[in-house]
């Protein structure tokens, strides 16, 4: 009999195996572990400070009315229709965009009990003004993690 600490994490491996095979084919560039726990921490960052859209029709206005920041997308969308416009106006925008593993991680880092299929991350916020130093932490993570994308975009094609 295995104590209790190997069947949690047991269980803990399955959840991660079931969130791999639930994420869509077209979820490219998909963040590694560590890119993903970067961008989640800076959606976490971006929320706390009023600097990000949540969900696909707050997204895509703002993308519209020509905001700048870092998409986010979630990877495991059901039905993937939803969200397979998103890339295309990124692109066109000169937006950065990656995808997540799971919807539910990214509601969590954007303060939200509901799953989340997209956020954009806007580097000031909407309304209203930052003090100059927080700004300027939320930049210098933006910067480092386009950075990262960026790297990791021209490896897939």
């Amino acid at each position: 009999m295995g104590s209790d600490r190997e069947v949690e994490k047991s269980h803990q491996k399955e959840k991660e195996r079931k969130k791999m095979l639930a994420i869509a084919p077209i979820a490219k560039p998909l963040a590694g572990k560590k890119l993903s726990k970067k961008t989640l921490k800076l959606v976490r960052k971006a929320s706390e400070h009023k600097c990000l859209k949540r969900g696909v029709k707050e997204v895509v206005k703002s993308i519209r009315r020509g905001h700048k920041g870092l998409c986010v997308i979630a990877g495991n969308i059901s039905p993937i229709d939803v969200i397979t416009h998103l890339p295309i106006m990124c692109e066109e925008a000169e937006i950065p965009y990656v995808y997540v593993s799971s919807k539910e991680d990214l509601a969590t880092a954007g303060a939200t009990k509901r799953p989340t299929c997209c956020v954009l991350v806007l580097t000031k916020p909407a309304k209203g003004e930052l003090a100059p130093e927080e700004q300027e932490k939320i930049k210098a993570d933006y910067g480092q993690i386009v950075s990262d994308i960026s790297e990791l975009t021209s490896s897939l094609f």
